[in-house]
């Protein structure tokens, strides 16, 4: 039963870590684009997409679903 309680307040504390994370992220995406977009237009469109998805996704609250779309993007760009 401690462990349980532990674990819940250990996941109720990280979760505005992961709050906090996801701008980083879509700052990391939107420097990118700014700076080498991709050249082929479907990739361009594709990481528009996981990012705007992922900004969708961190105002709903569900950061670490945020985060997998963010770095889905982000990881489209440095291939």
């Amino acid at each position: 039963m401690r462990r349980l309680m532990l674990f819940t307040v250990a996941a109720l504390l990280s979760t505005p870590l992961w709050a906090m994370h996801c701008p980083q992220e879509m700052a990391k995406i939107d420097q990118q684009l700014q700076t080498d977009p991709p050249a082929d237009p479907a990739l361009l469109e594709r990481v528009q997409s996981l990012r705007a998805e992922g900004e969708e996704l961190h105002e709903a609250g569900k950061h670490a679903e945020s985060l997998e779309k963010l770095n889905e993007a982000l990881g489209l760009l440095e291939a």
